[in-house]
């Protein structure tokens, strides 16, 4: 009987402890349980917000032709280059008195902004040499401006005069970017879409990564000068690994060659390559021409404004507000413009783009001479509005007729070398800008010739071409 009873009481032992080790075991995985349903409510507003802009941006066949990973690439540049610029603007302007912060920025600009002058006009062609590389070039600019936001993260707290040759090299490593972007894009295109609609969703994921970034760079530089540059370092790496993500197929060279960007009628028909060493093909034609003529002087008054406008509302900033509020109510003036116009753009597709062109270019030059005559605050506001509108919808009537215009075996290069030009007008309004004396309407009287200028000399040759293209020749849809 004993023997009989000893099971037993072991046997109720066990079951004691087994209850309890269950008991444990509920607890912990209750715990567990908060612990997780805790971390999937930290993580939802990340990963639903990411899975919103995967949504956005891979649309309508975007993901599946490899657009959508470039609209990603091309916001996390966009976020890199504000971060870059937001350091570099309490350094050389924001952290002196004017007097002494106009010198640094024509120091800026002499050291930077004149060899990129120069350095420009070889960008386009030299990566039209590198056609089969274009994911690397991409990834070599990205690397480049994420080792060169080190150096500065050093220069803007000694203020060494490395800082000068580093900024050169961000900004040209920049415009490299850009004009790579500029060729991939037509390799990239979703059945049935226009190159403009393409454009402007890229350029909406740049303008819309750049809003979140500014405020958050801004934050990031009251904790110290540098962290905004450790910032564009993680994000410009990001950028680089995200280059290679890109389908194999932006790096194929097929069908294409060198676009001349001439309007001589010698050149209108067919390949030139008799005394050519290294030939293009054929023109792209005078109503591109005159297009990228007005982009020129549209982007030349927006790098004009950009300079006269920081210091001219640095020195009288709107009546009521600092210097840093006056600024930033024109900067979101010319975002929410630059954005509108954006928008527009890809809703109008290629309706007309000469008359879209010589419209937009009319309208700024109306509000540059409005806001030279009836000088104001609001003026300034609205002029920087429609110039970042103009610019825009502008660039993508450009985009439109370069796709309807030129021939496909030339076309890449023909976005290269466009934007190789216009990135040097902006930096020629730049060092209008700067040198100016600080009047407002004398300013924007100079502001409204450099766009009257642009207009007059193209308005008759959009307008020659609009007729003889008339209603019935076929448009990109």
């Amino acid at each position: 009987m004993a023997t009989a009873r000893t099971p037993q009481g072991a046997t109720g032992t066990g079951g004691a402890k087994g209850v309890k080790d269950s008991g444990r075991r509920a607890g912990t995985g209750r715990t567990g349980g908060r612990l997780r349903a805790l971390g999937r409510a930290l993580r939802s507003p990340v990963t639903g917000t990411a899975r919103g802009i995967r949504r956005a941006t891979h649309a309508h066949g975007a993901g599946e032709s490899g657009l959508g990973k470039l609209i990603e690439l091309h916001g996390v540049n966009g976020a890199g280059d504000v971060m870059i610029t937001v350091a570099l603007a309490s350094t050389v302007f924001f952290s002196v008195p004017t007097d002494e912060a106009r010198g640094r920025v024509a120091l800026y600009l002499a050291i930077t902004m004149a060899p990129f002058t120069l350095l420009a006009p070889v960008i386009g062609p030299l990566l039209d040499r590198l056609p089969h590389g274009r994911r690397a070039a991409m990834a070599g600019a990205m690397l480049a401006r994420a080792l060169l936001a080190l150096v500065l993260s050093g220069a803007v707290v000694t203020g060494g005069l490395e800082l000068y040759p580093a900024a050169l090299g961000v900004l040209v490593s920049s415009k490299a970017y850009g004009v790579v972007r500029s060729a991939v894009v037509p390799r990239l295109l979703p059945p049935a879409f226009s190159l403009v609609k393409a454009n402007s969703r890229v350029t909406l994921g740049g303008l819309l990564a750049t809003g979140i970034a500014a405020p958050i760079g801004a934050g990031l530089q009251q904790i110290g000068p540098r962290w905004p540059l450790y910032g564009a370092f993680v994000l410009f790496v990001t950028g680089m690994f995200l280059s290679f993500r890109l389908p194999p197929g932006v790096d194929s060279a097929k069908g294409e060659d060198v676009a001349l960007l001439a309007s001589d009628e010698q050149h209108l028909h067919g390949p030139h390559r008799r005394t050519a060493k290294r030939p293009g093909l054929r023109t792209v034609g005078p109503a591109v021409t005159h297009a990228l003529a007005a982009n020129t002087a549209i982007r030349c008054l927006t790098g004009f404004l950009i300079f006269f406008l920081a210091f001219l509302l640095r020195e009288h900033p709107m009546t009521g507000q600092s210097a840093a509020v006056s600024l930033g109510i024109v900067g979101v003036a010319a975002g929410t413009g630059n954005a509108l116009g954006t928008a527009v753009g890809a809703w109008l597709r290629s309706r007309a783009p000469e008359i879209i062109i010589v419209t937009v270019v009319a309208c700024v030059l109306g509000a540059a001479i409005t806001a030279a005559v009836f000088f104001g605050a609001v003026l300034v506001a609205c002029l920087a509005a429609v110039a970042g509108f103009a610019q825009a919808l502008a660039k993508l009537s450009l985009d439109a007729l370069i796709q309807r215009d030129v021939p496909e075996l030339v076309r890449t290069s023909a976005f290269a070398r466009s934007e190789t030009l216009l990135q040097m007008a902006w930096v020629l309004g730049g060092a209008i800008g700067i040198v100016m004396p600080l009047v407002g309407s004398l300013g924007l009287a100079v502001g409204a010739c450099i766009i009257a200028t642009g207009w007059l000399t193209t308005v008759r040759g959009l307008l020659a071409s609009a007729r003889r293209r008339g209603a019935g020749r076929p448009r990109v849809a």
